[in-house]
């Protein structure tokens, strides 16, 4: 079996890069295929972008720092100082 191919997008695969990715600023660096249009590619693609993940917001933004996906679950934080 091989072992998957971590700049394909899925959930998984953004939290598993996320936990080995180089932080900076607050932001996880990570590496996905896009498209033509610099979007996340449904496929492998030649071109690869860099993306910010934001663990303590959940969001996942462009390297223009542009929102391009929200998920709670992938919010580390979501819940905390509620009472």
């Amino acid at each position: 079996m091989s072992d998957p191919d971590l700049h394909l997008y899925s959930p998984e695969h953004l939290l598993a890069q996320a936990e080995q990715a180089e932080e900076r600023l607050g932001y996880r660096m990570l590496r996905f295929y896009v498209d033509e249009q610099g979007m996340l590619a449904k496929v492998p693609t030649s071109q690869t972008a860099l993306f910010y993940y934001s663990p303590s917001g959940g969001t996942l933004r462009d390297s223009e720092l542009n929102i391009v996906l929200y998920s709670a679950k992938f919010d580390l934080y979501k819940g905390f100082g509620r009472a």
